[in-house]
């Protein structure tokens, strides 16, 4: 074993005992042992043992635990803190930029254990507040992150969305003699998007010739006329030749899922797809509607549209105000009236304030003498911006036993209450469920927020039985949210049919924490298409004048 493997136990196990806040005097003597055994002039696995000790920087209780290393090839010191450690800690240890100090931060203080928790964090403002952290380390930290992110070969649909449409735009200009459409689960609206496919009307040797002397693309192999490509050694690249009668077929059927394909054919054996001029040729011969690319995910959109039963999706211009939005108040980057301006701009009617409250001290929840003062601000902004209107809201904690964040004398001075779980989210269903379903029946629950808690390639949510959250929040009237930030998404789409179905209603909010986050109102209308969410079923399509009256309803 050589010195330079024996330092690095030794530097693992001084990060880690930093990042566990153990004696600090311990750490630093590890760091140095790693330094000193690094550029040692000789091999210490064939130095004598018993002089180990006396080497400057080494001391006999390294000295033990390098002889442990060379015997048995492990340290058991080291496994027992790596297993204490979470596999996203360990994770960000090897992103640059973050030392072990920081990680203890992030970790113990601010409960975050994943790469993809940090960005949000970053995102949401939240590092600042920290010891040993500004606004320069936060940008830092959050390009790092970005960094480390886009080499995992795995993307949100918000972050691949500008490559993908550049891309195809790119494809169409090289070739420019032939036919090209981008197709797979970019098109279905997919939340998470593993590769990029195109249906190219080109033979395999001119697309392999043409793209191999781009710059970032580099040939992997081809699978039975898929050329598999790389970009830039992080996104997947799908291509599938065909020709010019044959192009509509391919991109038909590389669009859809296999489940949906597989139907497809099931129900309707006599449609034939070679030599249509577009996809809606072959729904025609179907018989039905043409069924949108983002519903083509099963069985069940084709047997609504046998039956005329498809519905009319919700589109972005559908939604009519901005609920759930954060402001300086708390964790956001900008003023209710920076806010407000953003949002009367965008031509929504409404703005309803949801700053963090009181338990969410990372967020810099507002205690009940900063609610006073917010809602003096907004009565002052709504004279100034009248018609325009904004809403006293609060994005309440749900505590561990299901009780709200404030008294009800405070809940009573908001126009809406959104009920959030921010904490403690390791929990079994059992305890999740009690939690929520308590909170679900207080009646100042207006709006249950991102149901599960999740984050996207970063964090599972933890469990529920979503039929039951459905079944109470539709008894309790409470509205459940589809958070449109594109690492929620929560609720997720394959649930709001169903909760359709059990009479629930819906709600597509932002989650804003800045004048950008707004504009993620679109990616959840996208997101919800692919649940057949429909304008109805959505709090945020009322106008003001529907919402006042609603939230008139909601105090009696």
């Amino acid at each position: 074993m050589t010195n330079k493997e024996i330092a690095n136990y030794f530097s693992l196990l001084a990060k880690l005992s930093d990042i566990h806040n153990e004696n600090s005097f311990k750490s630093k003597a590890y760091s140095v042992a790693a330094f000193q055994i690094d550029k040692l002039g000789f091999d210490i696995e064939h130095y004598p043992k018993e002089k180990l000790a006396a080497v400057f920087g080494i001391g006999d209780s390294n000295a033990k635990k390098i002889i442990e290393i060379l015997e048995t090839g492990r340290l058991a010191a080291l496994e027992e803190l790596l297993a204490k450690t979470p596999e996203g800690i360990q994770e960000l240890m090897s992103i640059k930029g973050i030392g072990p100090k920081k990680i203890a931060t992030i970790w113990h203080e601010l409960g975050i254990e994943s790469p993809g928790e940090l960005l949000y964090a970053c995102d949401e403002n939240r590092l600042i507040a920290y010891k040993g952290f500004g606004e320069k380390t936060q940008q830092t930290i959050k390009e790092a992150l970005a960094f480390y992110l886009s080499n995992q070969q795995r993307y949100l649909y918000a972050s691949i969305e500008p490559i993908a449409l550049g891309l195809e735009k790119k494809l169409q200009q090289l070739f420019s003699h032939c036919a090209v459409k981008i197709t797979g689960a970019f098109v279905r609206q997919c939340e998470i998007i593993d590769e990029l496919a195109f249906v190219i009307a080109c033979s395999e040797e001119e697309i392999i010739e043409i793209l191999a002397h781009q710059n970032g693309f580099v040939f992997q192999e081809n699978d039975n006329g898929v050329l598999k490509f790389m970009l830039n050694e992080s996104i997947h690249i799908e291509v599938h030749a065909c020709d010019e009668n044959t192009f509509v077929e391919t991109l038909f059927f590389t669009t859809n899922s296999a489940d949906f394909n597989e139907a497809f054919q099931t129900h309707f054996e006599e449609v034939i797809f070679e030599g249509n001029a577009d996809e809606e040729a072959i729904f025609e011969q179907a018989g039905i509607e043409l069924i949108a690319p983002c519903l083509r995910e099963s069985e069940q959109s084709i047997v609504l549209a046998k039956e005329n039963k498809l519905p009319t999706l919700i589109e972005p211009k559908d939604i009519k105000g901005v609920i759930h939005n954060h402001s300086k108040w708390s964790d956001g980057k900008n003023t209710i009236e920076e806010m407000a301006l953003a949002c009367q701009q965008k031509g929504y009617e409404y703005l309803v304030m949801s700053d963090h409250s009181v338990s969410s001290f990372y967020a810099n929840g507002l205690s009940i003498e900063r609610i006073e003062k917010q809602q003096e601000e907004i009565d002052a902004l709504n004279k100034k911006f009248a018609p325009f209107k904004i809403f006293k809201s609060i994005e309440c904690d749900i505590l561990n036993d299901g009780r709200l964040d404030y008294e009800e004398a405070v809940l009573a001075t908001f126009d809406l209450v959104i009920c959030s779980v921010h904490q403690n989210l390791k929990m079994t269903e059992e305890k999740a469920m009690q939690r929520i379903l308590t909170a679900i029946e207080n009646p100042y629950c207006h709006i249950l927020g991102h149901p599960t808690g999740r984050l996207l390639l970063s964090r599972k949510g933890y469990p529920i039985d979503h039929l039951k959250i459905i079944e109470a929040c539709v008894k309790n009237n409470v509205v459940i949210e589809i958070n449109a930030n594109p690492r929620r998404l929560d609720m997720d789409w394959r649930f709001i049919q169903q909760a359709i179905e059990m009479g629930a209603m819906l709600s597509i909010n932002p989650d804003a924490h800045s004048l950008e986050g707004i504009d993620d109102i679109r990616l959840g209308v996208l997101a919800s298409q692919k649940g057949m969410l429909t304008q109805p079923y959505n709090l945020s399509s009322l106008s003001l004048t529907a919402f006042e009256a609603y939230l008139k309803k909601l105090k009696v």
